[in-house]
């Protein structure tokens, strides 16, 4: 009894943690994938057909092997483009509903395409009977198990079926299920075929094993490659006749005699056999299997109601991952995010700047009439201590990964960094600042939540108490205990808005930020988009709040003018937070912007600032002031926009020398320049690969740039050379003559052309002349046209191939369909009229949709057919529908040849751009959506009112992460406030030697000197 409640104890704690928490378990998809078991299937699949190929074929292949150059050249550029466009997906736990659709749909029209090629019949191999095996028994298998999970979703209504069985499936998982058991089935029939074995030749199944292990053994005294062949191929007869033999006759199955499929004849000449075929047994056994462990699963509820071992609860916990979300896909086609965020972007522009602004009515909201006094904006609860360690961070919630990585380090009690030979511990800052764009790509509930808030509250748990969807109304809304806001010992966070943060007119940064009281375990007193903080020892920290217009507003302005006035003392030293750093960003674009905050720092701090810090640009940037007799507006000018967001460019910067008239000097730069420039050659390899979805904007421009030119009805002719120069030469004045009648004749192409040189030359950045952009941008779309063009010809080329060699539009559109049913006779005898009784029953849907889905597999044979109509009637003999059909068709193929280099050409245009011009820092990093290079920024108030200052970042940001058992075995007490804990936060590193708080290193510090006070001063005095 004991040990029973021991079982069920850990269980239910694990369970009341999994409804607490957002996390994957093997409880809901135990694999990356939800239908990774279809997988497994399949490659099993696979790899015996692959063994039963090669004893059968191997030695045909060698012996004819088919040396026409022409034929393996077409499979070698079939199998690339295939392969190149399959590539993002290998390998990867991308979205499974894309990835399971781009796996098929590359299957289908790449065996549609092999299946016409002539090499494969060289070895003997016919893949029209499987192909056409496979779709009928893919219909069937599909039909069957639709009309199953019918009958079974009717009993669970009727309360036959028990409550806890899931009420729908997932339909990808049957449709996926049905090809897998039609891949089988197929497999079988090629390498066992579907004939009655005679007597004779039949072996008991009790010595089967036996006699397939001796002939495996089996030494010959010749040891040639075809003696091993033959005994492989006796092997695997073995394997067919026994392992796989009939189930029985008609005979033994009385009820089932009607509605079986039957093996074809054992020789020439004979009767029909009574024999069921071994292929229809197989595909019934797998019906059965799939059958039988639906209704288990489904029905009895056992993995979900069953106690828990401790070993078990153990092996459960070490598999939990924590729910992180993806970095954004800035080049996604499909993201609704994304779309989301131009349209709030056009209308936050075009509509409230210069009409509407949320921190005019912050100020109108203010209950103080002196600004500078009042305690929604001025924050001096901190001024009494003696030192202070705080943190700055800017551009977080992008990527989980790396926004928790972030702030795992900002939420571990202490750090020990070791720096040269050094060992140096900082504790916990005390407080934490954040510079900006908390969530990207727009500011809503979803990123929010999902980006900004979750990788804070696993690094740092909020109190017990909080609920998520608590607003605060009268802030600071204390802890139980602390009366005032003086008294709470706890960590603490104020946070300007980005301009991604005003999107939506700071609707959701309000939302969050000034009416919630927690960001994870860090308490947030702020009630406003800016702020003033008192900090010890003369120190203070200005937040402001620069909107999308890249300045303060007039009321802000105020606020901090009068407070330099009134509060801030003549030997006080400033730091100005804002999101953008302006004296990099001004400098870039040739322009000047931000005058408010340049008007405050010369005529209101007059050589208060010690130091501005900002973000937006993603990367570690400090310059220093150089040694000068001019009056110094500001000492250091500091940006760390390394907060969890894709990685920005350092070299484009690398010559900002000068700012509000003095001259700078570059202290610290992370990445590091050359490292940069590095970096920046990923687009070329790697821009599909992050960027997959740009395959739904990129496919299709490509397709509109050459929609007129099909079909090139004389693209033969550049065969006809005798010589290859002869054929390159011909191939690429073809190409030439194509981009030329595009211009002259076409209408759809053109229009293409037209609005693909608009949309590059107004790609290219406003910091080059109007001549350079035009030419930049000519030659960037001159290069996509060409490409299309080039792809277009080659497609065309291998139609016509095809099609002289008799390979393709042999016929009509239902080839494969009108051989199937003259070979479905021979190989499927069906002596009880089964198909004749379905087809009636049907009303002729069951031969119908057999032939409609072979036509539409073998995309290749309608579009040649479709092809030969238009080039010899032209494309107005078609009708409307059947034009559509043959463009379509086109697509599918043209799309996987154009995605690849669609992304090669625009990434290497973002390569050369970045490298050679210093342009497109944003978009050319963006595509790269690095996660690595993390830093954040962290300060220490000495007690002498010395500010030090060190940037410590993590190089390489770790993917894979686990349950914290430290985290995990650590007492937790109800009402324990979660920065007490020894181990607060609850994912580390999947291996411990990558994790954060293992290879966090300085990249810069220094030291910002108190300034010194004259005796005779006021603030002596005070």
């Amino acid at each position: 009894m004991g040990r029973e409640k021991l079982h069920k104890q850990p269980s239910g704690r694990l369970i009341e943690s999994l409804k607490m928490e957002r996390v994957r378990t093997i409880l809901t998809h135990r694999y990356p994938y939800p239908h990774e078991h279809s997988r497994h299937f399949m490659i099993a699949v696979i790899v015996g057909w692959l063994f039963l190929l090669s004893s059968d074929n191997l030695q045909t292949l060698i012996m004819k092997l088919d040396k026409n150059f022409k034929w393996w050249s077409m499979y070698a550029c079939l199998i690339g483009f295939f392969y190149f466009f399959s590539s993002p997906f290998i390998r990867k736990t991308i979205k499974p509903n894309y990835s399971n659709f781009s796996r098929w749909y590359v299957a289908w029209i790449f065996l549609a395409a092999l299946y016409h090629l002539p090499s494969f019949q060289s070895m003997g191999l016919d893949l029209r009977m499987n192909l056409s095996l496979f779709l009928t028994i893919y219909i069937s298998s599909l039909v069957f198990l639709i009309v199953f999970h019918v009958i079974f979703l009717g009993l669970w209504y009727l309360g036959l079926v028990s409550r806890m069985a899931e009420k729908k499936p997932e339909m990808l998982t049957i449709i996926q299920n049905c090809a897998v058991i039609s891949i089988a089935c197929c497999v079988f029939y090629s390498h066992c075929g579907n004939r009655t074995l005679s007597r004779d030749k039949s072996i008991d199944r009790r010595t089967a094993s036996w006699v397939a292990f001796s002939l495996w053994r089996k030494q010959n005294e010749d040891n040639t490659l075809i003696s091993k062949l033959l005994r492989m191929h006796k092997f695997k007869d073995q394997i067919c006749s026994s392992w796989f033999a009939p189930v029985g006759s008609a005979s033994d199955y009385p009820l089932l005699s009607k509605w079986a499929i039957y093996g074809e004849l054992a020789s020439n000449g004979s009767e029909h056999s009574n024999i069921i075929s071994p292929v229809y047994s197989l595909w019934a056994t797998f019906i059965g299997l799939y059958m039988a462990n639906y209704v288990v699963e489904r029905s009895t509820g056992w993995a979900l109601t069953h106690p828990l071992t401790i070993s078990e609860y153990e092996n459960l916990k070490k598999l939990l991952k924590p729910d992180f979300e993806d970095m954004v896909p800035w080049y996604s086609g499909t993201s609704t995010d994304l779309f989301k965020t131009v349209f709030d972007l056009m209308i936050s522009v075009t509509l409230f700047v210069g009409r509407f602004d949320m921190r005019m009515m912050q100020a109108a909201m203010n209950k103080t009439p002196d600004e500078s006094k009042g305690s929604d904006l001025l924050y001096d609860h901190l001024d009494g201590k003696d030192e202070l360690w705080f943190d700055f961070i800017a551009d977080t919630g992008d990527g989980g990964n790396s926004t928790y990585a972030i702030a795992r380090l900002l939420a571990q009690p202490s750090l020990v960094v070791k720096s040269d030979d050094s060992r140096l511990i900082f504790p916990r800052g005390e407080l934490l600042l954040i510079g900006g764009d908390l969530a990207y790509p727009n500011p809503c509930s979803f990123t929010y939540e999902r980006r900004f808030f979750c990788p804070f509250e696993y690094a740092l748990q909020p109190p017990a108490w909080y609920t998520p969807d608590h607003i605060a109304l009268e802030k600071p809304e204390l802890p139980l205990g602390v009366s005032e806001l003086r008294q709470y010992s706890g960590p603490q966070c104020f946070m300007i808005p980005g301009n991604h943060d005003w999107f939506d007119g700071l609707n959701t940064f309000m939302r969050y930020i000034c009416h919630k009281s927690w960001l994870g375990g860090w308490f947030l007193p702020q009630k406003r988009s800016y702020f003033a903080l008192k900090l010890p020892n003369g120190w203070w920290v200005f937040g402001l709040d620069q909107a999308l217009h890249g300045d303060i507003d007039v009321y802000q302005f105020k606020f901090f003018a009068e407070l330099c006035q009134q509060k801030v003392g003549e030997h006080d030293s400033v730091i100005l937070i804002t999101h953008e750093p302006n004296w990099l960003l001004d400098w870039y674009w040739s322009d000047k912007t931000g005058k408010n905050v340049t008007y405050l720092i010369r005529e209101y701090l007059k050589g208060r600032c010690k130091l501005r810090m900002a973000g937006d640009l993603h990367h570690y940037m400090r310059h220093s002031c150089m040694e000068t007799k001019e009056p110094v507006h500001v000492q250091h000018l500091l940006v760390n926009g390394c907060g969890g967001a894709f990685l920005h460019p350092t070299h484009v910067f690398e010559n900002f020398k000068e700012c509000y008239g003095n001259k700078y000097e570059t202290k610290a730069v992370y990445p590091s320049y050359e490292d940069s420039s590095k970096i920046a050659l990923g687009n070329i390899l790697k821009f599909r690969r992050k960027n997959w979805q740009f395959d739904v904007i990129g496919g299709f421009v490509y397709f509109v740039l050459v929609f007129s030119m099909f079909p090139q009805c004389d693209s033969f002719r550049i065969l006809h050379e005798d010589s290859w120069d002869g054929r390159v030469n011909s191939f690429f004045n073809a190409t030439w003559n194509a981009i030329f009648e595009i211009l002259e004749h076409s209408y759809v192409s053109l229009a293409g052309v037209l609005a693909l040189l608009t949309v590059s030359f107004f790609f290219v950045p406003t910091k080059l002349s109007r001549k350079r952009r035009a030419l930049l941008g000519f030659l960037h779309a001159t290069a996509h046209i060409t490409s299309a063009v080039l792809l277009m010809l080659l497609m065309e080329l291998g139609i016509e191939i095809c099609i002289r060699n008799h390979l393709l539009a042999t016929s009509g559109y239902h080839t494969l369909y009108e051989w199937y049913r003259q070979a479905e006779s021979e190989h499927f005898p069906d002596p009880t009229g089964l198909r004749a009784r379905l087809e009636q029953w049907t009303f002729g849907l069951y031969p119908a949709c057999i032939k409609y889905l072979m036509s539409a597999f073998d995309i290749p044979e309608v579009m040649a057919v479709t092809r030969s109509t238009i080039c010899r009637k032209g494309i107005e003999s078609l009708p409307r529908g059947g034009a559509i059909i043959y463009y379509v068709s086109v697509f599918l193929y043209f799309w996987v040849l154009s995605t690849p280099v669609v992304s090669m050409v625009f990434g290497s245009y973002l390569y050369v751009c970045i490298n050679w011009f210093h342009i497109h820092f944003d978009e050319a990093f963006s595509s790269l959506r690095i996660a690595n290079y993390k830093a954040f920024t962290r300060f220490h108030i000495k007690k002498n009112g010395d500010l030090e200052v060190f940037t410590l970042a993590v190089d390489k940001v770790p993917k894979e992460w686990m349950l914290d058992p430290d985290w995990d075995m650590e007492p937790k007490e109800p009402l324990q406030m979660s920065h007490t804990r020894r181990f607060p936060s609850k994912w580390r590193a999947g291996s411990g030697w990558s994790d954060p708080t293992s290879v966090v290193r300085v990249v810069d510090q220094f030291v910002i000197p108190r300034t010194p006070v004259d005796p005779l001063s006021p603030d002596s005095a005070s």
